[in-house]
């Protein structure tokens, strides 16, 4: 493989990245829909709700990882959620993953964060074997919750 560039995310990645978003999605048993995952992705960027790093190799987008800000009140401090994750199926296994995964822990330093949250399917274990090699610990002492607000379609 080429060079590979992580950088930020632009208005003008929407038209490649929708594409990568919606097979995230897909991936998580969502219907496909590309017009909707531009008209996310561009919500969250006009609205600076979050930071979207992308994976770019030959001009070509391999691969993103989302991060929402937030805090932690027991901190007292910010930090961040790795909410989405995904790199392009022809671009597995080459290091792709693991370089947005260190751009993330870069960034969240960079902008102060005392720490990066993320979750992921308990089936996913090759996502939770890169998690591990690059020192996530997973949380044993705290279970997760969700509550949907919004009736089924």
């Amino acid at each position: 493989m080429t060079a590979l560039t992580i950088r930020h995310a632009t208005p003008d990645d929407l038209d490649a990245l929708a594409p990568l978003y919606d097979a995230y999605r897909r991936f998580y048993e969502q219907p496909g829909d590309i017009a909707l995952a531009s008209a996310f992705l561009a919500d969250r960027m006009e609205r600076r709700e979050s930071t979207i790093l992308v994976a770019q190799a030959e001009g070509q987008l391999l691969g993103f990882c989302q991060l929402y800000p937030t805090w932690c009140s027991v901190a007292a401090a910010r930090i961040f959620v790795l909410y989405d994750l995904f790199v392009d199926a022809d671009a597995r296994r080459g290091g792709v993953g693991r370089a947005l995964m260190l751009a993330a822990r870069a960034f969240g330093r960079e902008a102060g964060a005392v720490r990066l949250d993320l979750s992921t399917a308990r089936t996913n274990a090759r996502a939770q074997a890169l998690y591990e090699s690059l020192g996530w610990q997973r949380d044993d002492v705290y279970l997760t919750y969700n509550l949907a607000l919004a009736e089924p379609a």
